[in-house]
């Protein structure tokens, strides 16, 4: 499995829903952040990206990035800290 940082703009007719559902069927993630969701897979950041835009408008932004080796967070809820702890050793990083 591979982590992917998943970060987005939903422009103008904002349908979050759609894409929180398309993430969230991944089954392995965590939302750190307001607009930034990390998932663990074993597609390649263009397969992620190629079904998230199936929900997502021509105006909208999309960034699918691939977390590997170093990683640092603050301020986030013990529960997401500890998911990103544990996935970073289960993961390839």
């Amino acid at each position: 499995m591979k982590l992917y940082q998943i970060t987005y703009d939903l422009r103008k007719k904002r349908d979050y829903q759609s894409l929180y559902e398309r993430i969230k069927a991944y089954g392995t993630w965590c939302r750190p952040l307001e607009s930034t969701w990390i998932i663990a897979t074993t597609q390649t950041a263009a397969q992620v990206r190629d079904n998230l835009k199936t929900v997502m408008d021509a105006d909208d932004g999309l960034l699918v990035t691939r977390l590997k080796g170093d990683a640092a967070w603050y301020g986030l809820a013990d529960e997401q800290a500890k998911w990103l702890q544990n996935q970073y050793q289960r993961c390839e990083v």
